[in-house]
């Protein structure tokens, strides 16, 4: 009798680590891959530069060759960067360049802020608008994915 009880308690067991388990499988966290689609789907046609004023309210990564960036709390870009950007996953600071009051896509750069003083350029390949409420619905839809739009960020140079 006390080998049957044994037996079912490990049988319980074993059923509730594979349950944990499928749990665990079932709700992936959004890949770099995945946020980058959902923002690419929301992209408008590519622009030659924005307007920039010194200061970023936000910014996303979206694996190591683009970012969002949001110049306000209702306009967002988003960047493709030519090649792969390093650090920009980790960084806890990014900066722009500009010029008169513009990035310009092919001329400027992302500036990933190393754990010392060093700041990484990231060339930008191609920039393109958002649409910020498409974005927001998106992310209503699929709250644990969505990535967050507040971190921090330096004034360009």
């Amino acid at each position: 009798m006390a080998s049957t009880v044994r037996r079912r308690l490990r049988t319980g067991a074993a059923l509730l680590a594979a349950l944990a388990l499928a749990a665990c499988v079932s709700s992936p966290r959004t890949t770099d891959a995945e946020k980058y689609a959902r923002y690419d789907a929301h992209a408008g046609e590519a622009v030659d530069h924005f307007r920039y004023f010194g200061s970023i309210n936000g910014w996303t990564p979206l694996g190591d060759s683009a970012l969002a960036v949001w110049t306000r709390p209702s306009e967002a870009w988003l960047l493709d960067l030519s090649g792969t950007c390093q650090d920009l996953t980790f960084t806890p600071a990014i900066g722009l360049t500009s010029s008169m009051n513009r990035v310009n896509a092919r001329f400027d750069r992302v500036l990933v802020r190393n754990r010392g003083s060093i700041s990484i350029p990231c060339h930008i390949r191609q920039i393109r608008p958002l649409d910020i409420k498409a974005i927001r619905a998106a992310e209503k839809r699929n709250p644990d994915d969505a990535p967050s739009m507040d971190q921090a960020s330096d004034a360009g140079t």
